[in-house]
């Protein structure tokens, strides 16, 4: 087990955190969505503590306690007043290693998630999301909707969810991270007195995807917009581009003054928004373009992106648009790290994918020595490949 602090002199809060080195592309098929569904059960209560009980002794600091699910981790956090930090250690070491997984608890939470999924499948740009990874990963766990499907989600058993929690949930997979006005001993021993008789465990084996990227169906939906996802694949959390990639991204679509923004929305007016995001794994990532326009202009829209895109990787970019997003990089980083929790997040999730905490001054210095043809480097790299289109809405000036 692993666990890290961060001491911020002059704050009142503690963020505490225990991220869980498992994800949805560690589940077999008919497990798909039991990371997420123990996401929600661990707050339905502990052989200590009930569901009401919980909300109440974190309601009463004043605090939040909340949990989210990805690919690859699983993460369950609170954030507290610093007199409160032993009440949020408590908690949480409690919530990992007893949950209480009664039958009941496991069917109502079952008709939370069922209402989960049906809520993003009535979302066109959910819809086409989900699709455009599954075309880019196909026969594979990290294609796969994170909730789940109905059926494996209507066959899984208590018993199935007890089974998922005691393999993994061993603190062999578990990173514990706090910050804020805490202390490293106080969170040791916390998670100690949980955890000091449990056995080490195993980290899952994980398949690498091989299978090349197959064409999405494109998915017909009633209302006034279509939605598209572009998609293509990247490369995992260690590469050496991962930086470039990083400033790449800011000129794509991820800022105001982007590509994308700039000449979609801006310039011609055919999008409310539009945005590109990069997302990376253990062994492979993603780069992927959004955006929704009235049914009408959804073959102009896309004509406009691919223009954009062809033109980067043909010709690169421009020093002012490296400048721009060099140092609007580095000024986000700087700015996020202001709270506790965007502190604790930042520990957490680099000891569970990378196991090491990066150096902000590391960082920083990698981005900084992004230049113009590292930049124009990946976008070829990552964007000079096919791509692949999803879309969900009126699609049928797409299939023409």
């Amino acid at each position: 087990m692993r666990i890290v602090t961060e001491v911020m002199p002059g704050t009142r809060s503690a963020a505490v955190g225990c991220w869980v080195g498992v994800g949805n592309r560690d589940e077999q098929p008919s497990q798909a969505g039991a990371s997420h569904f123990l996401e929600h059960l661990a707050f339905k209560g502990t052989s200590r503590w009930s569901a009401p009980q919980l909300a109440a002794a974190i309601d009463r600091t004043g605090g939040d306690l909340n949990a989210f699910t990805t690919k690859e981790y699983t993460a369950f956090h609170a954030r507290v007043p610093d007199t409160e930090t032993g009440l949020a250690i408590d908690v949480l070491t409690d919530v990992i290693r007893r949950p209480a997984f009664t039958a009941a608890d496991v069917e109502s939470e079952r008709q939370v998630i069922l209402e989960e999924l049906l809520l993003s499948e009535d979302l066109p740009e959910d819809i086409a999301a989900t699709v455009m990874h599954g075309a880019l990963f196909p026969d594979h766990p990290l294609g796969w909707e994170v909730l789940g499907t109905h059926e494996s989600l209507g066959d899984m058993t208590e018993g199935d969810l007890r089974g998922f929690h005691d393999q993994w949930y061993r603190p062999v997979n578990l990173v514990f991270a706090a910050a804020g006005n805490v202390d490293h001993d106080q969170l040791v021993d916390g998670v100690e007195a949980t955890f000091a008789d449990a056995e080490s465990g195993l980290v899952p084996e994980r398949r690498q995807p091989i299978e090349l990227p197959t064409v999405p169906p494109l998915v017909e939906r009633p209302g006034e917009q279509t939605h598209l996802a572009l998609g293509w694949r990247s490369f995992g959390h260690d590469d050496p581009d991962r930086y470039a990639l990083a400033v790449a991204n800011q000129i794509v679509g991820g800022g105001l003054s982007s590509r994308l923004f700039q000449e979609v929305r801006e310039r011609r007016g055919l999008v409310y928004s539009i945005y590109s995001a990069s997302g990376s794994y253990a062994d492979s990532g993603t780069f992927s373009i959004h955006a929704g326009t009235a049914n009408t202009r959804v073959a102009e829209l896309l004509e406009v992106v691919d223009g954009e895109i062809a033109d980067l990787v043909s010709r690169g970019i421009t020093d002012q648009e490296l400048d721009v997003s060099r140092t609007g990089f580095v000024g986000a980083t700087l700015l996020g790290l202001e709270d506790s929790s965007s502190r604790m997040v930042r520990m957490a999730t680099g000891l569970t994918v990378r196991n090491r905490v990066t150096p902000i001054e590391e960082t920083l210095a990698a981005i900084a020595a992004v230049e113009a043809d590292d930049v124009h480097r990946v976008l070829r790299r990552v964007l000079g490949e096919g791509r692949v289109l999803a879309a969900a809405g009126a699609v049928a000036a797409l299939a023409a």
